[in-house]
């Protein structure tokens, strides 16, 4: 009872009138312009501000009346971060103690700051007795801290003793926790930024591997341990060792099955889109599919990472010619009411899936109309040829990607001058806008296309491929998700089956 009347004390005094937040009662409310505002910005409507000034109000983003608008709705939108649903089924235990423990550590610094001694300690008891389950090191260190402090002014030997304990046992858990995630992002910024790995950065990535692993056997701490199987991950992926890239990520899912209480979804989807990333580099589809349809249980559909999950499946099946498995993916994909709300340039990766997808269906001769029928919606060749395929600058690549699919449907249909106008726009491509490094096999491939067209199409004409050729072998395709990686079929293996069918 004490506590709630220190509480409601503090609340009395300082209470607001009205507690702003989005809630399901709110949202019903239509003629709000802050709901019009929300659900727009969902649907993804504004790319900007001057968008959503002239949709609301037809005015410019400078206006008193939208700039009023977006600073409260901001504010809205933030006051409805404490009240956040953390308890859905997709949401794992670890993830809903660290939210609740940071909102609740929150409160008893809102509590200590207006002299709630009694509530703040009781409260903070309460986050530590959760964070020393799940090993919340720099939660703990900040109850014991301010549970010492209360200790020492209540003359409390026995009390100001246990949290000295924990304080010194988990400063030095965090000091771990803290090297473990330096190492991690100093990882992390390799893998992002390297086109290719020289030998003095393998030589920081094995040295950075074997720190976590050392740290690992000092420290029983999940963020050292998640760490750790992900440095090694990636160390591997950039290596383009596939096998031991999908042994590393078994043992990190062995170890979330083995410590229930540090399951963490976010960790688990990404082990397991690593698996499927080695599947797809190593083209082994049985393995892939096992993957598949065992992660997709895990996965709530519609999800950021259900996309990008379902994307890697489609290229291993696709890439290993099992159209029809990717004409199902793409169809489960494409179909969710989420899809009309990805960012646009996840949808356009899905469109460009889409065009090849087609190609391959209506080109193979191995495919029946039974298989055909499956479709979900006709593809119209005839509007995609006549396409002027035009995309931002950050998207060239996917220009590049079209019209490459545009010379696969006019190859097949022996139309000779348009592919000969379709490899001249490639080539200034290649020559104008694509940096030699970053599209390296993008530009060998466009290459070997010029050879076609100056061999007039016939197979027996072509010379000079082999140069291009080996340098997409001694490149090979290597997909982590970045723009300038991306090949539906790898260039190789399409020129490969553009010449089998001259």
């Amino acid at each position: 009872m004490k506590n709630l009347i220190e509480i409601s004390k503090i609340v009395t005094k300082k209470k607001v009138r009205k507690i702003e937040i989005f809630d399901d009662h709110s949202l019903r409310n239509r003629n709000s312009k802050f709901n019009e505002f929300y659900e727009s910005l969902l649907a993804n409507k504004f790319k900007n501000d001057r968008d959503a000034a002239s949709a609301l109000y037809e005015c410019s983003p400078t206006d008193d009346k939208y700039r009023q608008l977006k600073s409260r709705f901001r504010k809205r939108l933030l006051n409805t971060l404490f009240f956040l649903d953390i308890n859905l089924p997709s949401t794992s235990s670890y993830d809903r103690a660290y939210y609740s423990c940071n909102k609740d550590w929150t409160l008893v610094k809102i509590l200590e700051s207006n002299h709630a001694k009694l509530t703040s300690t009781a409260l903070a008891k309460q986050i530590l007795t959760t964070s020393l389950k799940f090993k919340f090191a720099d939660i703990i260190v900040d109850c014991a801290r301010l549970l010492r402090k209360n200790s020492a002014y209540e003359g409390n030997e026995k009390g100001f003793s246990l949290y000295h304990g924990y304080i010194q046992q988990y400063t030095k858990i965090l000091e771990a926790d803290l090297e473990a995630e330096e190492l991690f992002q100093r990882v992390v910024m390799i893998y992002k930024n390297a086109l290719s790995l020289p030998e003095d950065q393998r030589s920081q990535i094995d040295d950075y591997s074997n720190q976590l692993v050392t740290l690992s056997e000092n420290f029983d701490s999940p963020v050292i341990f998640f760490n750790m199987y992900l440095v090694w991950a990636y160390r591997y992926e950039l290596l383009k060792d596939y096998h031991a890239m999908l042994e590393v990520c078994n043992q990190a899912e062995k170890y979330i099955e083995e410590n229930p209480s540090y399951y963490r979804q976010d960790k688990l989807a990404t082990f397991q889109l690593k698996k499927m990333s080695a599947y797809l580099h190593m083209k082994d589809y049985k393995n892939g599919k096992i993957n598949a349809e065992k992660s997709l249980k895990s996965f709530t559909t519609g999800t950021d990472t259900w996309f990008e999950f379902m994307e890697y499946y489609f290229l291993l099946s696709i890439q290993t010619n099992n159209y029809i498995n990717a004409m199902a993916i793409f169809n489960e994909a494409s179909s969710h009411s989420k899809y009309k709300r990805l960012k646009t340039f996840n949808r356009e990766k899905w469109k460009i899936y889409e065009v090849y997808l087609n190609y391959f269906l209506e080109t193979e001769p191995s495919l029946n109309l039974a298989a055909l029928a499956q479709k979900k919606k006709p593809f119209r060749a005839s509007r995609f040829l006549n396409d002027p395929l035009l995309y931002p600058k950050d998207q060239r690549i996917f220009t590049v990607l079209m019209v490459i699919a545009q010379v696969l449907f006019f190859l097949d249909k022996k139309n000779y001058h348009s592919v000969t106008e379709r490899i001249d726009r490639l080539k200034s491509y290649a020559t104008r806008q694509l940096k030699k490094e970053e599209y390296f096999r993008a530009a060998q491939f466009i290459k070997l296309l010029q050879q076609l067209s100056k061999a007039g199409f016939q197979k027996e004409n072509l010379s000079n491929t082999e140069k291009y050729y080996n340098r997409l072998m001694e490149r090979p395709f290597s997909y982590k998700g970045k723009i300038n990686e991306l090949e539906i079929i790898p260039y190789n293996e399409l020129w490969d089956h553009i010449v089998e069918k001259l």
